[in-house]
Order: C-alpha cells, then sequence, then structure tokens
C-alpha cells in the first residue's frame, strides 16, 4: 500500500525517475518517502503550528512550533521519528515570543534563539544531553522595541556558532562563538553603520568559514565570505542590482565552500545563485516563478529552496526539481542533508505550518 502521494515535477538528482508533473505515488523503498509530521502540542491556529529549520547528517530534524497562545517552543525530532520539545531559560510568554531552534550538526547540539518577556533576543546551544547555555554577543543591544539583541543561526560539526546581533543604536554584526564559549565580533569591511545596516552571518562550514551578507550605507545588501583566521572577502551575484533593497544576500555555505543564496536584481526580481569555492557565480531561476530563494546547500552541491507564484519547494542539483506537499499556502524546503534528505513545512488551507521529511 502506498504511504503518501506527492505531486512531483521533474527528477530528483540521486533519487528515482519521475514523469514531468506526473502525480505518483511514494511506496517502493528506492522511491522518496514523504513524512508529515507535527510537535506535540503544536496550535491549529493560523501562524501556529511546527516550523522546520534544519537537518543534520544522521536525519534529525529541529525547529520550533507555535502553540495556541502563539509562544514559540523548540524541538527535535530524531531519525527514527521521536520529537523532543524544549525551553529555553526565560523564553517568553507571549504571541511571538519564545524558543526558536535554526541549525542542528552532526553530534545533535542546536543552536537558536529565543525573545524573552521584554522582547529581547538571546542565543542559546543546546547539547545533544539537553543542557542549555544561553549567551549574548558584547555590545548586543537590550531595548525591547527596537527588536535588539543576538540570535544564532549556524553552528558546525564542532560547535562552532556564527549569527549576529542588533546594538543599541539598531546596527547589526556578526559574530562567531568557539565551543568554549569565547565569543569574537565583526564586521564586514564597508558595512553601513545606521540603522538597520551592518553584517548579518547566517551560516558556518565544517572549516569556520562563515557566509552572510552585510548592508551599505546605501541599502545595498553584498554578499561575503569569512575566513576562520577572520579575513573577510565581499563579493556579489552576477546581476545583482545596486539600489537600496537589492543586492546579494548568501544565506548557506557547504564544507567544501560552496555558497547560496538569492538577490535581487535591478528590476526588483528576485533569483537563486550558487557560489563555487574558486568564486564562480551561477544564477538560476525555478521554472515559473517570480521569486527564488535558495535555503540550503550540502556538501554534494544540491540546493534545496522556496520559489513564489507556484509557492513550492525546490531542489537543485543537475537540474531543478520544484515539489508540492499540500495545503494552497505553499512548500517551503528549508535544509537539505548529506543523505539528500530535504525537510521544510507546507501551509495548509487554514494557514497552519506543518513539518515535512523528504528522504530516499
Amino acid at each position: 500500500m502506498c504511504n503518501v502521494v506527492l505531486a512531483w515535477r521533474g527528477k530528483l538528482p540521486g533519487l528515482a525517475a519521475a514523469s514531468f508533473c506526473l502525480l505518483f505515488a511514494v511506496a517502493a523503498p528506492a522511491q522518496p518517502t514523504l513524512t508529515k509530521f507535527d510537535a506535540p502540542g503544536a496550535g491549529a491556529g493560523p501562524a501556529q503550528g511546527t516550523t522546520v529549520s534544519t537537518i543534520n547528517a544522521a536525519g534529525a530534524v529541529a525547529g520550533y512550533y507555535k502553540d495556541s497562545t502563539g509562544l514559540a517552543h523548540g524541538f527535535v525530532r530524531a531519525p527514527g521519528g521521536a520529537i523532543t520539545t524544549f525551553d529555553a531559560t526565560d523564553g517568553g510568554a507571549g504571541n511571538g515570543q519564545g524558543t526558536f531552534a535554526e541549525s542542528i550538526n552532526a553530534a545533535g547540539a542546536i543552536a537558536g534563539w529565543y525573545a524573552d518577556a521584554g522582547a529581547v533576543t538571546h542565543a542559546f546551544v543546546r547539547d545533544a544531553g539537553g543542557a542549555i547555555a544561553i549567551f549574548d554577543a558584547p555590545g548586543a543591544g537590550a531595548n525591547p522595541d527596537a527588536g535588539q539583541g543576538t540570535k544564532a543561526y549556524g553552528m558546525n560539526r564542532a560547535a562552532t556558532i556564527a549569527g549576529f546581533y542588533c546594538d543599541a543604536k539598531n546596527v547589526y554584526h556578526g559574530f562567531v562563538r568557539a565551543a568554549d564559549g569565547t565569543i569574537t565580533t565583526f564586521d564586514a569591511p564597508g558595512a553601513g553603520t545606521g540603522i538597520n545596516l551592518g553584517t548579518l552571518a547566517w551560516s558556518i562550514n565544517t572549516a569556520g568559514v562563515i557566509t552572510g551578507f552585510y548592508r551599505t550605507a546605501d541599502a545595498v545588501s553584498h554578499g561575503f565570505v569569512r575566513a576562520a583566521d577572520g579575513a573577510v572577502v565581499s563579493f556579489d551575484a552576477t546581476g545583482a542590482g545596486t539600489a537600496a533593497g537589492q543586492g546579494t544576500n548568501p544565506v548557506s555555505i557547504n564544507a567544501a565552500g560552496a555558497i547560496t543564496g538569492s538577490y535581487i536584481d535591478a528590476s526588483g526580481v528576485t533569483h537563486g545563485f550558487l557560489r563555487t569555492p574558486n568564486g564562480t557565480n551561477t544564477s538560476f531561476d525555478a521554472p515559473g516563478a517570480t521569486a527564488t530563494l535558495p535555503n540550503s546547500i550540502n556538501a554534494a552541491g544540491l540546493v534545496a529552496g522556496y520559489c513564489t507564484t507556484v509557492d513550492e519547494g525546490f531542489v537543485r542539483g543537475a537540474q531543478l526539481v520544484t515539489f508540492h506537499v499540500g495545503g494552497k499556502f505553499g512548500t517551503w524546503a528549508t535544509s537539505v542533508g548529506d543523505s539528500g534528505a530535504v525537510t521544510g513545512y507546507y501551509i495548509d488551507d487554514s494557514d497552519v505550518p506543518h513539518g515535512f521529511l523528504l528522504t530516499p
């Protein structure tokens, strides 16, 4: 008997072939398997539910869910399907507050951030045993009305964490936190020093290389790569616009140093890009999409993301494949593991998000 029915468009690299725009049943072990899931306690109202952020090499998935009050809680889903929920210390008590898990490494440690009862954000790291350490980058602001504080987004095998903080003047700065707790802050050369400008670090690989973007004084975004020794190189995707609100926005780097993300061109259209370790940039678009937004790249160079208009997830390898898990409000592929497993969430007809895992 078939487990699920999945709308698939194209052929997923590394998985069994599927005819273009053919609706096929996922049953045979050689074909991809779709699993839908919700964290225990997830609310069933609009903008509540389960949001998946990340997957590690073992297939463990982490993210957050919002309960019926709108409060966020972290969760980790083991490869076998068991889900454990958790909260960071003082993780807030109201709508939009709480705990947000963003990255899980090979050992099962999780990094993320939480918004406290005053709506100030703080970073956390949760080890595989469940112990949680809270930290703030030096210089992080504490004004609850301005969205100040510290957010962790990327973590590698060594538990080195990358992220950014917003200071008391509402300027962003990058940081890297070593496993021993030592925090180093940094700014990309040329980063602006005005409100909502500055440096935002998003992803770190096994070698400690960090990518992200910075906004200059003219509010244009540019990509950067920061080596483990602290040297920073900036870059722009081919075709990136140079007006305010345009530019290059990297979000993920793999072990080899390949980077993916999106850029906004001079016409205001968003495209995906892939930057090889030697600096070569290739742009791409999902078929029929008005915006293509990559979220993750794995060791083999597979890219996963989301495309608008068609509101579907996509995976890009030798070719780009779009897919729709369910619901009229779209499918977001947020992370692709080294095994080729893809995770993310979809939003149902009632505007409630639910997690999914697509495995080879």
